[in-house]
């Protein structure tokens, strides 16, 4: 005869370890990060809080000397031996490929050596031993931990035992998340980010003397300027349980004048959580919460309004019984794009989509890849560049990559020596 489970089962050792952290993580953001930072960069990467306009700017501006050093041969010497004496984990117990293999690639740009476990089968977890104690075995071994889970909090209570390793005399190693449960995914925000950088500032290699692409742009925009400032960003799709939603909402926060619109069904796991509301609020940001990408904005629909669009999926596979009866009575299909809908953004206006893409769900039809404002397979690739000026920064060599690339291409004319310049290529 089988026992009946405990009412009251007695909580695993992983539970118990997250649990000494539990005062550390319900304490405010901001209270964290001095924590996390060291001398105004990254020690740990956790949240997109973390990253100041500065920050923001120094880690795009090292990821296009990146992209441009890495076109010659003996540009990829220089990089490929500035971190070739480190060695990372990554650590990948949650499903990925885009984020997976960016990491990978934008350490192999660097020189540094990489090892991953991607199934905890396949680990001594499966001999219970705790993630605690797999993560300080991996510190043993390598100088960076780049770490993927589907339990929340992890990535932040591994970086506050890495300080405390560190605060004992033991080896501490950085930590970056890349993405923890539904609550943050910060790297995908700084290539997010990134992305939006490069898009606005609006040159083409036609532009002249003469004309320029962004001269063309204002004569039927006026009030458009450069940079992520004085825009309006939407979000449409699965804003509750979307962590890429949330990390890249947090960043944009830190620019002017900008409005952010959440375009999502009106059910409480689909829309915008009170935590990130309150964030949005407290620093001032226009807000619009609406159900539709027709909801009108200033008198004008939205999708006409919008200066970029973040498509994201339906996030089915955190779908309990009740929420299917519930999703089964909603319209998605309001939530799609369509080639119609394109037709009538503004024609500088990016679509974003963090991926995978749903094949299913079809919420960015394949006809709509070739509009030149489709931007997610860019942006996708922006993650390898934007990663790897991440990793130069958390390990401080972002400033022999400036003096190669000014000792490379200082002399070139009209495009080397600004952020604004170098964000053109």
């Amino acid at each position: 005869m089988s026992q009946k489970p405990s009412p009251n089962p007695q909580p695993t050792r992983d539970e118990l370890d997250l649990l000494l952290y539990q005062s550390r993580i319900d304490r405010p953001v901001r209270m964290k990060i001095p924590e996390l930072n060291r001398e105004d960069r990254p020690r740990h990467v956790i949240f997109g809080r973390q990253f100041s306009v500065d920050m923001l700017e120094s880690v795009a501006s090292t990821a296009d000397e990146i992209r441009q050093i890495s076109k010659s041969r003996e540009g990829q010497d220089f990089l490929i031996n500035l971190l070739h004496h480190k060695r990372a984990m990554l650590y990948f117990t949650q499903p990925s490929t885009r984020t997976f293999l960016s990491f990978m690639s934008a350490c192999q740009i660097l020189g540094i050596t990489c090892n991953e476990v991607r199934n905890p089968a396949t680990s001594s977890e499966t001999k219970g031993e705790t993630r605690f104690d797999s993560l300080r075995m991996f510190s043993s071994y390598f100088d960076l931990i780049i770490m993927r889970s589907p339990v929340a909090r992890l990535a932040e209570s591994c970086a506050y035992l890495m300080n405390d390793l560190e605060t004992s005399g033991n080896r501490s190693v950085p930590i970056i998340n890349a993405g923890s449960g539904a609550d943050q995914h910060p790297t995908q925000a700084l290539l997010d980010v990134y992305t939006l950088q490069r898009t606005f500032q609006f040159t083409d290699p036609r532009d002249s003397p003469i004309s320029t692409r962004f001269e063309q742009l204002v004569r039927d925009y006026p009030s458009l300027c450069k940079g992520l400032s004085g825009k309006v960003y939407a979000f449409c799709g699965d804003i509750g349980r979307g962590r890429t939603v949330r990390s890249l909402a947090t960043l944009l926060a830190h620019y002017k004048n900008v409005t952010l619109a959440f375009v999502s069904p009106d059910h409480p796991k689909l829309v915008m959580g009170d935590d990130l509301r309150q964030h949005l609020q407290n620093c001032n940001v226009q807000i619009l919460e609406v159900d539709s990408l027709e909801a009108p904005l200033e008198g004008k629909p939205l999708i006409e309004q919008l200066d970029a669009l973040y498509m994201t999926r339906i996030q089915n596979e955190h779908n309990n019984q009740e929420d299917e009866a519930a999703f089964a009575q909603i319209d998605f299909g309001r939530y799609k794009l369509t080639t119609g809908l394109v037709a009538r953004m503004k024609r500088y206006a990016p679509i974003l989509h963090p991926f995978p893409r749903d094949q299913h769900f079809k919420e960015i039809p394949t006809e709509i890849d070739d509009d030149p404002r489709a931007m997610y397979f860019r942006q996708a690739r922006n993650g390898m560049w934007a990663r790897a000026s991440l990793l130069a920064h958390v390990f401080s060599v972002e400033h022999q990559i400036s003096r190669f690339f000014r000792d490379q291409y200082g002399d070139w004319q009209g495009t080397a020596g600004t952020l604004e310049a170098r964000l053109a290529r």
